[in-house]
């Protein structure tokens, strides 16, 4: 017993168990010698080498490796520890997570106890015993993958995408989104897509898609049926209403239908609805309470009466207009007046009874207006006037005769057509006005110099001047005071048209100072082309300069130069060739475009040509722009030389016909002749018969 070796003892433990499957390790209980020398040694080795265990957690072993058996490989030694065919004395101890771990204590002889206890005695494998291989003599192990994978080594099954459900996109998008969506819509796109389906149906007549709603641009397309549908279904919801023009609304059960459905109302313009019942205005006056705004600008319906019920039931009233309503005179705007404190835009044209003293009192008394239209009220006088700026009576400044009275709100003044105004009630205007900004004395042909003087120099804040038809205006007005005037550098519209007496001596100190112009209308004057000449001057030189084509540049200044008999075709070239001028930079072949052109309205047989040009210069064509300047004005002096006498006419009408020929040529989109443009229209005269 002394000479026995490990490997046979472990040979007769593996006889055994082949001879007795149940009982694996009963021969493990019999005592055993101590190790000495080699054995000793070796059993050393095997006690340090590698758990058994650890060749679970590799990958599977190929059947043809030698080493597909449970048996164990030294670190230090190569040759196995146990025999291939016997299972190792040595069983792993399962950690409580599943997972095999090597002994941690000193290998005990063979005969101790703990070799026969019941965790000794138990299966090492998992699976049955009789799964488990067989060692017996010059048989192979059976490899079952059961022994050799671990739970992190099996393939795990991907979780497959659940397929989503069908739905639907505008029906399951929540309500507010979808109205978000729609609210881009025009009203008139909105009924058209309502026609798509139920939904969009429901949605397109949403109140919440028309509180605004503007008919005037579809006045005319649209049915009385339509439009009472619309404003039905909106309801409440609507709070700005535009029926301006829409005359189709003659029945009064369709205006009562409308007028009950909308009670919200906070702005209502109903200018040219002429078919409006007197009942029913008076209701939806009514019913409206909080309007801030109404127009019923020639509306026949409108009575002295209406104004009364409009001072009851509207205190929030801000803007009224009653231009144009024949049936209400200066009374009921007094009414108005008195009833509503908040008002601040009041347009009162073409009314009568203005001249009522105790009416100007009352808007004298209010000094909350901001915008006074009474333009064609010809019976308004100079006292009426000048009670509506300073009161009856009032007390004036011992220095400067000025009346001391608080300053006028005034921000617009429209007194056009006013024909009984004179100097007298004009010159009122000054030093209780600052901060007007509009001033319209169209027609008042009264008016001279004398009467502006003094206005112009106490409103610096003036941006519209309307002065057309003041035929007692001359050059004097233009350059000593309106030229040199505080609101002079702020003055965007400037009108002079048949003012016959104005020129150029007038005109070319305003041009100089007033740089911010934005329109002039100068027809049937004096001016010539050194005005035209200025204006192009003073645009470029207040104008920035683009590097390129792809800064777009705009139109900021429009003149009106028509039936202006010293107005020639050089100074309208000089106007059209700065809209097109290309600057070179020095050192380089880039240049710089103009950012700010003018438009012109002149002769209308220049006018094509003009509106060509500025056509290409508003789309970038600057070569075709400039070509075209250049051979419109090549058939312009072919057509002054005609008219010379003397010389060869045959070869001046000859240059003529070219001329005008690559005129029309270039005015058509093409590049002149013998070019590569579109094929040129046949020009030749027609027979006697045509």
């Amino acid at each position: 017993m002394a000479n026995l070796s490990p490997n046979m003892i472990l040979g007769s433990v593996s006889e055994s168990s082949a001879a007795s499957p149940v009982e694996p390790f009963e021969a493990l209980a019999m005592e055993q010698p101590k190790l000495k020398g080699r054995a000793k040694f070796l059993r050393g080795l095997q006690r340090i080498s590698s758990s058994p265990s650890l060749a679970q957690f590799g990958r599977r072993m190929v059947e043809s490796s030698p080493y597909t058996g449970r048996d164990t490989l030294s670190c230090a030694s190569l040759s196995s520890g146990t025999p291939r065919n016997h299972d190792s004395p040595y069983p792993s101890r399962s950690s409580g997570a599943g997972f095999s771990t090597a002994p941690t204590t000193p290998c005990q002889g063979l005969g101790q106890s703990s070799f026969t206890s019941s965790t000794s005695t138990m299966p090492i494998s998992a699976s049955p015993l009789n799964l488990r291989s067989q060692s017996s003599q010059g048989a192979t192990n059976v490899v079952v993958p059961e022994i050799f994978d671990d739970y992190f080594s099996l393939p795990v099954p991907a979780p497959k995408p659940k397929r989503r459900a069908n739905f639907n996109f505008w029906r399951d998008m929540p309500p507010e989104l979808r109205l978000a969506v729609f609210a881009f819509l025009r009203p008139k796109e909105l009924v058209r897509v309502s026609v798509v389906s139920k939904l969009f149906h429901e949605t397109c007549f949403d109140g919440q898609l028309w509180t605004c709603f503007d008919a005037s641009e579809f006045c005319k397309t649209i049915s009385a049926e339509s439009l009472a549908k619309i404003i039905v279904t909106a309801g409440s919801f609507v709070k700005d209403i535009n029926l301006r023009g829409c005359v189709q609304v003659e029945h009064y059960k369709r205006a009562e239908v409308v007028v009950k459905a909308c009670r919200n109302l906070i702005s209502a313009n109903l200018e040219g609805c002429k078919n409006f019942q007197r009942s029913t205005l008076h209701n939806l006056v009514k019913n409206n309470e909080r309007l801030a705004s109404l127009t019923l600008t020639g509306l026949p319906a409108v009575t002295n009466s209406t104004c009364k019920i409009i001072a009851k039931s509207c205190p929030s009233l801000e803007m009224f207009n009653v231009s144009w309503c024949t049936h209400m005179d200066a009374r009921g705007v007094q009414t108005v007046i008195n009833g509503c404190p908040k008002l601040k835009d009041l347009r009162a044209g073409e009314l009568r009874g203005f001249h009522n003293l105790e009416v100007a009192q009352d808007i004298f008394d209010t000094n909350n207006l901001e915008r006074l239209v009474l333009s064609g009220c010809s019976d308004i006088t100079d006292e009426a006037l000048q009670i509506i700026l300073h009161g009856k009576e009032p007390d004036l400044d011992i220095l400067t005769d000025i009346p001391i009275v608080p300053i006028r709100k005034l921000r617009h003044l429209d007194l056009s057509r006013c024909s009984r105004l004179t100097n007298a009630g004009i010159r009122t205007l000054a030093h209780l006005v600052p901060a007007l900004e509009g001033l319209q004395l169209s027609g008042c042909m009264a008016l001279t110099d004398n009467a502006l003087s003094n206005v112009l120099a106490t409103i610096p804040k003036l941006t519209h001047l309307d002065l057309e038809e003041l035929s007692e205006l001359t050059n004097s007005f233009l350059s000593e005071h309106l030229a040199k005037a505080p609101c002079a550098p702020s003055l965007e519209h400037l009108s002079i048209s048949y003012c016959e007496n104005i020129g150029d001596t007038g005109m070319l100190p305003v041009i100089r100072a007033c740089t911010s112009l934005r329109r002039v209308d100068m027809d049937n004057t004096k001016i010539s082309d050194l005005v035209l000449a200025e204006a192009a001057s003073m645009v470029c030189a207040r104008s920035l300069r683009a590097t390129g084509v792809r800064s777009p540049p705009r139109v900021s200044l429009q003149m009106i130069v028509f039936d202006c008999s010293n107005v020639t075709w050089t100074g309208v070239r000089e106007v059209i060739s700065r809209n097109s001028e290309f600057r070179k930079r020095s050192g380089s072949r880039k240049g710089t475009y103009a950012t700010e052109l003018i438009g012109i309205k002149c002769f209308c047989g220049w006018q094509a040509t003009v509106d060509e040009h500025m056509r290409r210069v508003l789309g970038g064509d600057i070569p075709a722009a400039r070509r075209l300047e250049h051979k419109w004005a090549s058939f312009m002096m072919t057509i002054a030389e005609l008219g010379t006498d003397g010389g060869d006419s045959r070869r001046r009408r000859r240059r003529a016909r070219e001329a005008q020929m690559m005129h029309a040529d270039e005015e058509e989109g093409g590049f002149g002749m013998g070019g590569i443009g579109r094929r040129r229209r046949a020009r030749s005269n027609g027979c006697a018969m045509m």
